[in-house]
């Protein structure tokens, strides 16, 4: 049997780490906690589950995992979210695996949670992710604030049953914060990158991504909470490509003035 660790970065997380650390008992070999100094019970309540809890700079999510990744003392890695917890058709389904290692990594469904709800259509589920896998062939990467393991071309990716349970949002003022926050952090890592948006775009991209949500991956089938995730996404688009249109128009060219008017 593989020894394997459970890896986690926190940030004041006191009200939910308690039900991920519990679903990872008998799970993983080791739980590793990456904390950015948070200041409430994050700390107290990690050490009382007996976890490797080190503290660590912020610089940016995909970084931060990263380095979690590091500190993983065995070459087996599962990667878990402090606001997620294993369902225990999951928690079966890693330790069967554990006995018998064959793909280079497991992906799973994550199970989103809107309010205390389940949110099983749109573009929150399946929410496939690949959470586990040998640390020599994949590695965390992806645009801030969104990170994702890339595996190594030809990697040998399996299936695991059960839903990784995600206790994501729980008020709807809490989702629309999130997304505005994060279309801030996206947009500036993807002019960061040398992405460029037209004005079209910006636009455009807001209503297609509410067609395909709520219409094509049937978000309406969740009534009420569907009709919210669809919105807060144009929302989150909305000002991601705003954000990046005026990134790019005020950028300054070599030897020349900036390229559009200021914005607030």
């Amino acid at each position: 049997m593989i020894k394997l660790s459970a890896i986690i970065i926190t940030l004041n997380e006191e009200e939910k780490i308690g039900a991920c650390l519990d679903s990872l008992r008998g799970v993983a070999d080791e739980i590793v906690v990456v904390d950015s100094f948070s200041t409430d019970k994050t700390e107290a309540l990690c050490r009382g589950h007996g976890v490797r809890f080190m503290q660590h700079a912020f610089e940016g999510y995909v970084e931060q995992i990263r380095h979690a990744v590091d500190q993983a003392a065995y070459p087996f890695v599962f990667s878990i979210d402090a606001d997620e917890a294993l369902s225990p058709t999951l928690r079966e389904s890693i330790l069967e695996v554990k006995k018998d290692f064959q793909a280079d990594a497991y992906s799973c469904n994550r199970l989103n949670h809107l309010c205390g709800s389940p949110v099983k259509h749109g573009a929150w589920y399946p929410d496939r992710k690949i959470r586990l896998w040998k640390k020599v062939r994949g590695e965390y990467g992806g645009i801030n604030p969104h990170y994702q393991v890339i595996m190594a071309h030809g990697s040998n990716i399996d299936f695991l049953k059960g839903d990784l349970l995600h206790y994501s949002y729980d008020s709807m003022e809490e989702l629309f914060l999130q997304a505005g926050k994060f279309a801030t952090i996206t947009a500036n890592e993807l002019h960061r990158k040398g992405r460029r948006v037209t004005l079209a775009g910006v636009l455009f991209r807001p209503m297609l991504r509410f067609m395909r949500d709520y219409l094509l991956k049937a978000g309406v089938l969740d009534g009420f909470p569907g009709l919210l995730i669809a919105g807060s996404s144009v929302y989150n688009n909305f000002l991601k490509y705003a954000r990046l249109y005026h990134l790019n128009s005020t950028a300054r060219p070599t030897g020349g003035r900036p390229g559009g008017p200021a914005c607030a």
